[in-house]
């Protein structure tokens, strides 16, 4: 990659982060955090201490994260840290400019709880998709993981997420609190989930057919998806039969069975989810 194009990257990553973060910001200061809901994480930790002591949840942001950040850099380095770094500061920035210019929105706390989460999974999953994050809990977690395997980093997330919600419960004197911060962490993991894998979402189809080329043949020329054949021997029965594999988008299941009802009745299919799909007709590689 030439200079004129890491320019343009970085300074796409750079707009990017500042409209990703903007949109955090405006959900933790303006909605999440005005009806006592915890964002999680190091956020929520700083939005307790703006609550208990008035102290700028930006600054108290930034100065958490420091350390962190710093440690990372240490043991991990490369350009992930560095983006976590400037997309930590941005989000530092916004939220400090957010507490002071975003007025509060007083709302019926599971419509806060809702778009509250909507918004913050939003904004995080665009941070996400230009390769950083707001860092905290996340470096963390990679940090602990390094060392301990058998625990995923998805668990100590949790943990960590959980800790700080018993937390903001604790200094809102409110259980109600937790519930309400539980309700838009998930919310604002579906989003995330939806922002950057949905649109590689897709179906495995697993065809068991004594009218492989057939079947095959329909796939490939009428739905133009590729189709992988393998030769499988029933344990019950001991019958050679052939197993198509089939990744396909949602909406072309229908499809596939049509053609496998038109040559196959008796056909054994199962179908799973697949979360992200790389590949020609899909996503390429980044």
């Amino acid at each position: 990659m030439n200079n004129k194009k890491k320019l343009c990257a970085f300074l796409t990553d750079i707009l990017v982060y500042i409209i990703g973060s903007i949109l955090y910001s405006v959900a933790v200061s303006g909605i999440i955090s005005a009806n006592k809901i915890s964002p999680g994480g190091f956020t929520g930790i700083a939005t307790l201490l703006d609550y208990l002591f008035s102290l700028p949840s930006g600054i108290t942001l930034f100065l958490l994260n420091i350390p962190v950040i710093i440690l990372g850099l240490v043991k991990f380095g490369g350009f992930f840290i560095v983006k976590t770094a400037i997309a930590t500061a941005i989000v530092s920035f916004t939220l400090t400019l957010t507490d002071y210019f975003i007025p509060e929105f007083i709302i019926d706390k599971v419509l806060a709880a809702v778009f509250g989460g909507m918004l913050m999974g939003l904004g995080l999953s665009l941070i996400m998709l230009r390769g950083a994050t707001t860092g905290g809990v996340d470096v963390i977690a990679k940090l602990v993981n390094k060392h301990f395997r058998h625990i995923t980093v998805g668990r100590i997330i949790l943990i960590m997420d959980g800790f700080v919600i018993f937390l903001a419960a604790a200094v809102y004197r409110d259980i109600e609190s937790a519930l309400y911060s539980i309700v838009s962490l998930y919310v604002s993991s579906l989003i995330m989930d939806r922002v950057l894998y949905g649109a590689d979402n897709g179906k495995i189809i697993y065809i068991i057919t004594s009218h492989p080329d057939e079947v095959c043949h329909d796939i490939n020329n009428l739905i133009h998806r590729g189709v992988t054949k393998l030769a499988v021997k029933g344990g019950y029965t001991g019958k050679e039969r052939t197993l198509l594999l089939c990744t396909v988008r949602r909406y072309e299941v229908s499809a596939v069975y049509d053609a496998i009802n038109k040559y196959d009745r008796s056909a054994f299919i199962f179908l799973s989810d697949a979360g992200e799909i790389i590949g020609e007709g899909f996503k390429n590689f980044s």
